[in-house]
């Protein structure tokens, strides 16, 4: 009987400044932790300005992780945000840059982007998955707010690569907002009004970010987004 396959996914996200990507690659990274999972994730931008151009990379594997650094051959794309298609907005062009073979690339756009006949090529002698999610469209209509946009972005990449879990990818949001640790019922009556709602503001935000992320996951899963690489698994096993 042959050994089950580790998975191993090298994910590079990519978007422009204000869109959260750094805190949607913590916030993927730190939940496939807490999933007992194996991850590590490094930023790269330039000014830290708003609609610059940004990039992180996020490894994640069931298995032990020994590099660290830029992803230079992705088998997943996460883009933010089209302009990082249209207008170049991105460290890596074009877009798919160094995709391996049958990978994905995950796009925030509610309508599916057109492409240059060059782009379509590509991607097809690739044999790549392309995905469009309406992250900000998930944003507005759950949360009321674009800023929620990453946190869609990261419900739906979790549901495709199948780790972290709905359950860990909360704990992270709840790590990354407010910090480990925190009660939320009893012990906030020991609060001053003052402390108690801020933490009530921030206890709202993180309830909003976490059901962002589930529906865009169940939006991804409903589409069978999570199938992409079973036969790739298949020929792999055999």
């Amino acid at each position: 009987m042959s050994a089950k396959i580790k998975r191993r996914y090298s994910v590079r996200m990519a978007g422009i400044g204000g869109q959260g990507v750094v805190t949607a690659s913590h916030v993927l990274s730190n939940g496939v932790i807490i999933d007992k999972g194996e991850s590590t994730m490094v930023p790269f931008f330039g000014s830290e300005k708003r609609m610059a151009p940004v990039e992180s990379y996020v490894r994640i594997s069931e298995d032990a992780i020994y590099e660290i650094g830029e992803i230079i051959y992705p088998n997943i794309i996460v883009i933010f945000h089209t302009q990082v298609i249209t207008h170049g907005k991105s460290y890596t062009m074009p877009f798919y840059t160094g995709l391996k073979e049958n990978g994905v690339v995950l796009i925030n756009s509610a309508t599916e982007l057109k492409l240059s006949r060059d782009e379509e090529k590509e991607l097809s002698d690739m044999n790549a998955n392309v995905f469009h999610v309406p992250a900000s469209k998930i944003a507005v209509d759950v949360a009321g707010t674009e800023l929620a946009t990453n946190m869609a972005m990261v419900g739906a990449i979790a549901a495709i690569i199948g780790m972290p879990s709905a359950d860990s990818i909360a704990q992270s949001i709840k790590e990354r907002f407010i910090g480990k640790g925190i009660v939320t019922s009893g012990g906030t009556a020991a609060l001053d009004s003052v402390i108690e709602r801020k933490f009530a503001k921030k206890a709202e935000l993180v309830q909003k970010n976490m059901d962002v992320a589930k529906v865009a996951r169940e939006y991804a899963l409903e589409r069978r987004w999570d199938k992409w690489d079973s036969a790739e698994e298949a020929v792999a096993a055999r």
